[in-house]
């Protein structure tokens, strides 16, 4: 069954363009201001919003994405909350939405209940940082996927399985390490994406370490998307609850996406 991922990369591929995802920290500086934010890249350009789950322990993330996630738990952010925060956003958009977040938060707020209130909400997918495919949970539903990480380390044969049980698009981590901008692309991108390519038909993203144009040209001169979250997120720290939010990460914003739509 289609959900609106698979539908969102069939309209890019028939149009020749390249996807462009965008990762907020929900909750960070406030829920209320993540819809407005997610709806803001929306009219941006952004195909795909990626929400932090905010957790105490994001051990796949850097610092700049850390204290954002100390900044929504602090302001009050809960699962819950993003849930309802998604429920907000699918009053006005038909973005596609995917929940970037570990385990444990999932399993505090009950594994079945939080399959069935994220589907019932309005998310499409699910992006575990800390859940390996073959631990995977046996919960399936008919509108949200659960997107697979591959990384530079990943062996051909254990590429193959990974790719075997994704859906909705790959996600490429291009760098050895945790989220944050890079001064550069790695070397080895093409000839991994390519790798990636010779076992599935899913679209590939790529994310971390992306955080200027010229990168995101680079990339989607390889990829199906570019992922970007780190340079938006250090945006929001700035602005903070300043008027002007929207307006600077917008700004932030634009360049990246052109530059991964013209690529």
């Amino acid at each position: 069954m289609l959900n609106r991922i698979d539908n969102c990369f069939a309209n890019l591929r028939a149009s020749g363009r390249k996807g462009f995802i965008a990762y907020i920290c929900a909750g960070d500086p406030s829920l209320a201001q993540t819809v407005e934010l997610t709806l803001a890249l929306e009219r941006a350009g952004t195909d795909i919003i990626e929400l932090g789950v905010p957790f105490s322990d994001p051990l796949a993330d850097g610092i700049v994405n850390q204290l954002a996630a100390q900044r929504a738990l602090t302001a009050g952010a809960t699962v819950p909350g993003v849930l309802d925060c998604v429920r907000q956003i699918r009053r006005s958009s038909q973005l596609p939405i995917v929940l970037y977040t570990y385990l444990n938060p999932i399993v505090q707020f009950g594994l079945l209940d939080f399959y069935r209130e994220a589907e019932a909400a309005g998310v499409d997918g699910l992006l575990m940082l800390d859940l390996p495919p073959d631990e995977d949970v046996e919960v399936r539903t008919d509108a949200m996927v659960h997107i697979r990480l591959v990384a530079p380390t990943t062996p051909q044969t254990r590429l193959e399985s990974i790719c075997a049980r994704g859906a909705g698009f790959i996600y490429y981590v291009s760098r050895e390490g945790v989220t944050g901008a890079r001064a550069d692309v790695a070397s080895s991108l093409g000839e991994r994406v390519s790798a990636i390519r010779s076992c599935t038909t899913l679209p590939i993203a790529v994310g971390f370490g992306i955080s200027t144009a010229d990168q995101a040209r680079q990339v989607a001169r390889h990829a199906d998307a570019v992922v970007v979250g780190s340079a938006i997120v250090s945006e929001v720290a700035d602005a903070g609850a300043k008027p002007d939010l929207i307006e600077r990460v917008l700004e932030r914003v634009a360049p990246l996406v052109r530059a991964a739509k013209l690529a």
